[in-house]
């Protein structure tokens, strides 16, 4: 299992663990590490500043009112100095010619020549010890004839142990400020998830104390608004979840009464054959037996065509409609031929290309042209036809049977509704199974009055998109 599927698999503790706490321990890190560094530079600029009037107060004891060059050092001075600067402190004083030379004569010189008039800081090591050291070089007026020394150096150093120290404590200090920082920050985080994650804990056990059957929404209402979407998106899951049940209950109520019927037609034939003796009675009940068996077989496929068109996905996808439309004429001309009906398809073009799912629209169809084969009259027309426009797609099928009234058209297409003209035997599921597949592709069935004369037309319509 690789890194990135652990941690989505992870819980919001343990990735608060693994990635708020090292992002915060380099944080933390960047910022010590910066207050070190702001640290040492504030104390080579307080510490300088001592190292330059340590110098500034030698050189303004510098003469040559003499002749020659002299100095006298500031003892008290240099004494406070090494006191404040906790750690040994060093000076030099030298003249050009080398005649003159005070104080500690071995002190590192400064990394290139020095600007007259202009101090010096820099770090070295005397005698294995670390060092801060200020250099200043100015001229020298009046100096004796004969001589050499046109300028003085003057050199001031001090330990960097207290410079050191003082950074220590420090960092020290903003440590254990960062640490406690960061632990308030750790405790705050804790402490916001849980509360945050309450609301969560609350809807898991309100849910785990319903019955299966419960469906009602959950209030959001107490509810955090970036929590409200998630509740959203569970009570449409569970309204959908519900409308399923509800069409698998309607299904197997469905199918409970239609094949009751059936079953309990055949069971009062098969009673009645075997009380029969007559050898053409007998026959009789069997062909009504095989007729009966027919329209239950018939029930049973639009029963399981429903239970597909309520219930199964819409695959959308490219079809040619004028192959649609001609294997459904194939399915349904022998049975237009028996009774002499005039079947016939009209498309635009002789490939018509349209979305949806072909095998949902070719069942609708399939059961509007047979409603129209079985209640057109013999010698009767039926056409089915397919058109389409920039805002869908329509498949109609056109009959001049006896038509139904206005009243009776708007009620038609709900399960087992039938006309006033419709013939025994039939289930009045067909149109119902073509409104649900049209439904289910966001369109809708429309029953109208054929123009030109009696008759009906049925009218599929979904749209683009």
């Amino acid at each position: 299992m690789t890194l990135i599927a652990r941690l989505r698999r992870a819980s919001l503790w343990r990735l608060l663990a693994l990635l708020l706490l090292p992002l915060l321990a380099v944080v933390t890190g960047v910022e010590l590490w910066m207050t070190r560094h702001d640290a040492l530079e504030a104390a080579n600029a307080a510490y300088d500043r001592s190292l330059l009037g340590a110098l500034k107060s030698i050189d303004a004891n510098i003469s040559t009112a003499s002749g020659g060059l002299s100095a006298e050092l500031p003892y008290s001075m240099l004494e406070f100095f090494e006191l404040t600067a906790s750690g040994n402190v060093y000076f030099r004083v030298a003249s050009s010619d080398g005649l003159v030379e005070l104080g500690n004569a071995d002190l590192p010189l400064p990394p290139g020549p020095l600007t007259p008039g202009v101090p010096r800081f820099y770090d070295a090591t005397y005698f294995g010890e670390s060092v801060r050291l200020a250099a200043y070089r100015r001229a020298v007026e009046g100096a004796a004839p004969g001589t050499d020394a046109s300028s003085v150096l003057v050199q001031v150093a001090e330990s960097t142990r207290s410079r050191q120290e003082f950074t220590r404590r420090f960092v020290r200090r903003a440590a254990l400020r960062d640490t406690l920082v960061l632990a308030l920050m750790v405790l705050g985080t804790a402490a916001t998830l849980a509360v945050a994650l309450r609301p969560l804990a609350r809807l898991a056990r309100e849910v785990q104390a319903r019955s299966p059957d419960d469906m009602t929404p959950m209030a959001d209402t107490d509810l955090p608004a970036d929590i409200r979407p998630l509740v959203a998106a569970a009570n449409q899951q569970m309204a959908r979840t519900q409308d399923l049940v509800a069409q698998q209950r309607q299904f197997l109520d469905d199918a409970s009464h239609q094949l009751r019927t059936h079953l309990t037609t055949l069971q009062m034939q098969i009673d009645y054959a075997r009380r029969e003796a007559d050898a053409t009675q007998v026959q009789h009940t069997l062909e009504a037996i095989g007729g009966e068996v027919a329209r239950a077989t018939r029930s049973t496929q639009q029963l399981l065509a429903l239970g597909r068109s309520d219930t199964a996905a819409v695959e959308l996808a490219p079809f040619d409609l004028a192959a649609l439309l001609r294997a459904v004429a194939l399915e349904l001309l022998p049975r237009a031929r028996a009774r002499q009906i005039d079947f016939g398809i009209h498309t635009p073009t002789p490939e018509f290309m349209a979305v949806g799912d072909s095998g949902l629209l070719r069942e609708a169809l399939t059961n509007l042209a047979a409603n129209a084969i079985a209640y057109t009259l013999e010698h009767g027309t039926v056409t089915v036809s397919a058109a389409g426009d920039g805002l869908g797609w329509s498949l109609s099928v056109e009959d001049n049977g006896p038509g139904l009234p206005a009243n009776e058209r708007d009620a038609l297409g709900q399960r087992y509704r039938r006309g006033s003209q419709a013939a025994a035997g039939g289930s009045g599921l067909g149109l119902a199974i073509a409104r649900s597949i049209a439904e289910r592709h966001r369109g809708g069935l429309r029953l109208e009055e054929r123009a030109g004369g009696p008759g009906l037309l049925a009218i599929l319509w979904w749209p683009r998109g």
